[in-house]
Parts: C-alpha cells; sequence; structure tokens
C-alpha cells in the first residue's frame, strides 16, 4: 500500500492544544489561524493525535471510542448563534485557564452544557443545524457505531461513571442492554450522546473542508488498542481476549525499549485476531472507514502489534512478565486494501524494532517512522534513525507527542549524546531546535513533521507526555503569543521548504 511519493512537511498539534478559549483549545477561530500558518509556512499536512472522547487519565490513547469524537474540542459560540446556549450560560468556561486543557473542569461544566443544548435542540423540534445537515440522516449513516456508542456512554452516565464490567447484569453488554428496560428509559441520554456527535462531526468536517481548500491534509492517529471501559470492548467483547466474567485474561503493552526501561504496562484488552479473521477484519475494516472521515491519512499506532504484541498476564505488575505473540500479519492489511483501496496509512515502527518487523512494513509498502532524538546514542554513525540512514519512504520527525520538547531533550542528554549531536551538525547547539527542524527538512525522508513545541524554541516544561507517568499529561497549549511570534518564522520555512524540495 505505497502511497508516499512526493516530498513535503507539516506539523504536529493537537487540537486540544490550539490557543485562544479558555480550557481547551477547539473548533473554532484558532483554527483557521493555525491552518493559515501552515499555509504560509508552505507546509502541506497538519497530524493531530487522536480525536476519540477521552476517559479516566485523560490520554487520547485511552478513549471512549475507537469512532467517536471528543467533545472537548465543540465550539460552544456556534451553539449561542443557533440560540441553544446564552451567552451568559458560558461564564464558567469563560474562567478557565488559557494556560492548559483543565479536563476536570471541562469534564464538570462543558458535558452538562451541550446536553442542554441536546434539551432546546429537541424541544425547538429542528431537523438540523446549519452547514451540519439532517441530525437523523447522521444517525442514520453511523448507526453502525453510534447506536452502541451512545447507549454505552448514557448507560456509564446512569452507572456513575463506573466500569461497565461492575454494571448489573443487564447492561454488561450491548446486546444485554438492548434487551433491558434500561434501554428505553434511557433513550433521551441516548440521543443526547449522538446530538453530542452530531456537533462534533458538524464541526470538524468545516475543519477539515477548510484545511482542504487550504492545501493541507490531516494526519491522524489511529491507537491499535482499544481501552477496556469502552464501548468497543462492550459491544464486541467476542473480538477480545476476555473470560467468562468479561475480564481480560492478557493485557497489552511494551517491553523496556526507548520510552521506558521498564517497558510500559497499557492494560488495554488483547484482540483475539483469530476471531477477527474469521469475519473478514469486519470491524477493522470499518474502524479505518471511520478514521478516514476524520483523516486524509491514518498514522497506525503501534504497527508492530500487527506483526507480533507483546502479550502481559492480567494482574501483572510489571510490563517485564510479557512474552510475544505473533499478530495477524498482512492478511489483515490484504483486507484493507481490498476494502479501502485508496487508504493512505503510516506506520509507527518505534520501539525495539527488529529485521522481522522492518520487513513486514516494508512488504505493507507502508511508510515508516524516524525520530531525530534517537539518532544520538555516542556509538557511531550505524543507528538507522541518523540522517544518512533514512529512507525515502519515511515521516521523519525530531520527536513525537511521547518525546521531550527538543530543547528539553537537549538539556536532559548526556554529554556523549550532546557531544555527537554536535559533531554530527558541526554545530554549537546554541539552536538546537532550529537545527533539528533544519535536519529534518534536509533528510531523504519524504515528509517531515515538525511539532509546535520545536517550531515555538519551547523547553521540556511543554512536553506533551511522559510514557509510564500517569499524571501531568496531555495538558499543554501554546499560547496566543508565542504562536503569533512563530508566524514570523514562516518565511524561513518558507526558504527550507524551497531549499529541500517540500
Amino acid at each position: 500500500m505505497p502511497w508516499l511519493n512526493e516530498r513535503a512537511s507539516g506539523a504536529l498539534l493537537h487540537p486540544l492544544s490550539l490557543h485562544g478559549t479558555p480550557g481547551c483549545g477547539v473548533l473554532g477561530p484558532a483554527v483557521r489561524d493555525f491552518l493559515e500558518f501552515l499555509r504560509e509556512a508552505e507546509m502541506t499536512y497538519w497530524q493531530v493525535l487522536p480525536l476519540g472522547p477521552t476517559g479516566y487519565g485523560d490520554s487520547p490513547y485511552q478513549c471512549f471510542s475507537a469512532f467517536a469524537g471528543n467533545p472537548y474540542l465543540i465550539d460552544t459560540d456556534p451553539l449561542v448563534e443557533n440560540g441553544l446556549l446564552r451567552g451568559d450560560e458560558l461564564r464558567p468556561l469563560q474562567g478557565l485557564s488559557h494556560g492548559k486543557v483543565d479536563y476536570g473542569a471541562l469534564y464538570r461544566i462543558k458535558w452538562p452544557l451541550l446536553r442542554l443544548a441536546w434539551r432546546r435542540f429537541k424541544a425547538s423540534g429542528r431537523a438540523y443545524l446549519p452547514n451540519y445537515g439532517r441530525f437523523a440522516d447522521f444517525c442514520e449513516e453511523r448507526k453502525e457505531w453510534l447506536e452502541p456508542y451512545a447507549a454505552f456512554m448514557a448507560a456509564k452516565d446512569h452507572f456513575g461513571g463506573r466500569f461497565w464490567g461492575e454494571w448489573p447484569a443487564e447492561a454488561r453488554s450491548y446486546e444485554a442492554f438492548r434487551k433491558s428496560s434500561l434501554f428505553d428509559k434511557l433513550e433521551d441520554a441516548r440521543l443526547a450522546h449522538a446530538f453530542i456527535q452530531y456537533l462534533f462531526f458538524g464541526q470538524w468536517n468545516l475543519v477539515r473542508k477548510m484545511a482542504n481548500e487550504l492545501g493541507i491534509q490531516i494526519i491522524g492517529d489511529a491507537p491499535i488498542f482499544v481501552s477496556l471501559d469502552s464501548a468497543d470492548v462492550w459491544a464486541r467483547p467476542d473480538l477480545f481476549l476476555l473470560n467468562d466474567k468479561g475480564a481480560p485474561e492478557l493485557v497489552a503493552g511494551v517491553p523496556p525499549d526507548y520510552f521506558s526501561l521498564e517497558g510500559q504496562l497499557w492494560g488495554n484488552p488483547l484482540y483475539d485476531w483469530d476471531a477477527a479473521e474469521k469475519e473478514g477484519y469486519r470491524w477493522w475494516i470499518e474502524r479505518l472507514r471511520a478514521n478516514f472521515e476524520f483523516y486524509d491519512v491514518v498514522r497506525l499506532d503501534h504497527f508492530r502489534g500487527f506483526y507480533d504484541y507483546w502479550a502481559i498476564p492480567a494482574g501483572a505488575t510489571s510490563a517485564k512478565a510479557g512474552a510475544w505473540r505473533m499478530g495477524p500479519g498482512l492478511k489483515l492489511f490484504e483486507a484493507v486494501k481490498a476494502a479501502l483501496p485508496d487508504a493512505r496509512l503510516i506506520a509507527e515502527d518505534l520501539g525495539e524494532i527488529g529485521p522481522e518487523v522492518r520487513a513486514f512494513r516494508d512488504e505493507t509498502g507502508l511508510p515508516g517512522m524516524v525520530i531525530l532524538q534517537f539518532a544520538f546514542d555516542g556509538k557511531g554513525g550505524d543507528n538507522l534513525y541518523l540522517p544518512h540512514n533514512h529512507l525515502r519512504n519515511a515521516v521523519v520527525y525530531p520527536g513525537t507527542h511521547d518525546n521531550n520538547t527538543t530543547i528539553g531533550w537537549y538539556e536532559a542528554a548526556s554529554s556523549d549524546v550532546t557531544d555527537h549531536v554536535r559533531r554530527y551538525y558541526r554545530i554549537s547547539g546554541e539552536d538546537i531546535a532550529w537545527d533539528f527542524i533544519r535536519s529534518a527538512y534536509r533528510s531523504v525522508a519524504n515528509l517531515a513533521i515538525i511539532p509546535m513545541q520545536d517550531l515555538m524554541s519551547l523547553d521540556g516544561q511543554s512536553r506533551m507526555n511522559t510514557p509510564g507517568s500517569a499524571l501531568g499529561n496531555w495538558s499543554w497549549r501554546m499560547s496566543r503569543e508565542n504562536f503569533h511570534w512563530q508566524r514570523g518564522a514562516t518565511p524561513y520555512l518558507r526558504e527550507l521548504a524551497w531549499l529541500y524540495d517540500r
């Protein structure tokens, strides 16, 4: 499935990190500001993190659904313009921080506002909102995933947010829930969650249209695993390795690697790939089809898990207790290609990757990833992440959302590493973020993606995520002042694009 045949560049920024609105970035005017910055810089890609509704821990890689959108991203101003909310009702939101994503406050304040918007939409008798399409059509077109998701969220609200495995037997699976009296009792709550998705999709579709009109394509991110506490597992437990009580027998993670010396114990349930194969990988195909409603290109997180995956016994306290098991391999990608022949995918092939996984990636034809921060180990020139070893069919990054900012990384690196960097590039290291940006542009890798923190020369205080750390992640936001200051760099970025044919 090769597709990356032209050189280009882009930026990595999660929409929740956009500037402007209190509480979090939303799908409003700041999106146009950012897209115009990309156009001025002659960048043609915007990469985002997963856009799903986040749960406990706020990680976009642990969502309540692999299909739904994040309600926190909904811009409330159009709801005021359409008479679904009043301006004074937004005052609690206006008091939130502009400097970080405040998930706790958003949970307390924004959800009630969105439910209020639903009640007024329902009472109005309207069939649609301008530019969003008909609500009934939205529900019908997406019912295969939307109905289970809306039911799951309504039941979760009803049971006080508890994990579905703790619900009464009549609600412990979607199949059972549909037959119970609760299904009809929670009809309005189910419709409210469907309406909130209608709002998200209506706004996101306008964002994607705007991006494409400006010549910018959106790269999304599909986590390989889904959360145990999700509508996906609740509705399709047959696709996962669960015991008779619905609990996982094995959970996902990775052994020690670049990101964590102790490995990572993610805790996600593992797929029953035999069951997936028997239905022709239909769930995966529909998931990707839904992802391509969001994005032009999809990054497959933890790509090696499709070749082999680290299976950790449930209840283990360390990822080191796991063992490798074989994944679906090429059979999955053959099914995807048959169903979605134009699918453009990126393989996140980071971590401890051996030649067999690289060969598998090459068989799929998908571009892999190279990270400049991983290149400098002070051990010589055979590191595959060093620019002279890059491949054309690849995406190069200074770092990703799981890395420190380049400045933060350099400041924390050992003297052997920083000496390697300075000798390799023949630089002083005084402007290391831009040294790495220039290196990414010069790379033979066809696509270069730069984290927004590096474009703004920010230090480790602006790191997005620290793998293995449960607190303090996913909350970074760029300030309006830093963003507008950074727009002064667009002439230089255009020069880099010209010099290196991006």
